[in-house]
């Protein structure tokens, strides 16, 4: 006696419904976020607000793209500390190999020990933040961000301030060279000195008004 067996296909359609995305909670609102924490939120995350950033952590894929994104900032901040460290340690160090332009007086020096310090911190600040977001977990850092108040400032100052220390860092070198070649007895060497300085303060406020411009652009189109 032959048995047949019936099969029957039976096709589920595993649609899964897409993951509705959480209001942007009412402590990191635009609106109701001080003049500093603006401006900490567009250094750190390019924007003056956190709805961007907060969009990211809606899913593990965007939130690693933001993850990758800060990393690489403060893998660039890393370099930039590494070079600063490494050329004041040596001006600090050595004595200059020419007499028309010394950097050993006290004001010189003391700005290239000040920037060797200050380029440090900045890897150390850079380093622990840099462990601070491989490590962070998406969903606790949502949890957290909700309260706002003093994790979201920590949250920002994680990123920022490894960037202000190198800044200060650059500035402290820069003005040590000035100070040493504008006291030099040699003409072209003041004359140098000056240009660069001329070049130095039209860099810096090109790089400041386009910061400006750009966050005026930024806050208006919210």
């Amino acid at each position: 006696m032959a048995l047949f067996y019936s099969t029957e296909l039976y096709v589920t359609n595993d649609q899964r419904k897409p993951v509705k995305e959480e209001p942007l909670p009412e402590a990191l609102r635009h609106d109701d976020m001080f003049l500093l924490m603006r401006v900490l939120c567009f250094c750190a995350l390019g924007r003056p607000d956190l709805e961007d950033h907060w969009k990211s952590l809606q899913s593990e894929e965007k939130f690693e793209i933001a993850r990758t994104r800060v990393c690489s900032v403060l893998d660039n901040v890393i370099t930039a500390a590494e070079v600063l460290l490494a050329t004041s340690g040596v001006f600090i160090t050595t004595g200059s190999p020419v007499t028309y332009f010394d950097y050993s007086s006290p004001a010189p020096y003391f700005l290239l020990l000040v920037s060797f310090m200050l380029a440090m911190i900045a890897m150390l600040t850079s380093g622990s933040s840099k462990l601070r977001w491989i490590q962070t977990d998406r969903q606790w850092t949502r949890e957290r961000l909700k309260l706002g108040g003093y994790f979201v400032v920590s949250y920002l100052l994680s990123i920022v301030t490894p960037m202000l220390f190198v800044a200060w860092s650059l500035h402290c070198f820069i003005l040590a060279m000035v100070l040493a070649g504008i006291s030099s007895k040699s003409t072209v060497c003041r004359a140098l000195t000056v240009l660069w300085m001329v070049t130095y303060i039209a860099n810096t406020g090109t790089i400041s008004t386009e910061f400006v411009r750009k966050y005026a652009t930024s806050s208006k189109s919210r």
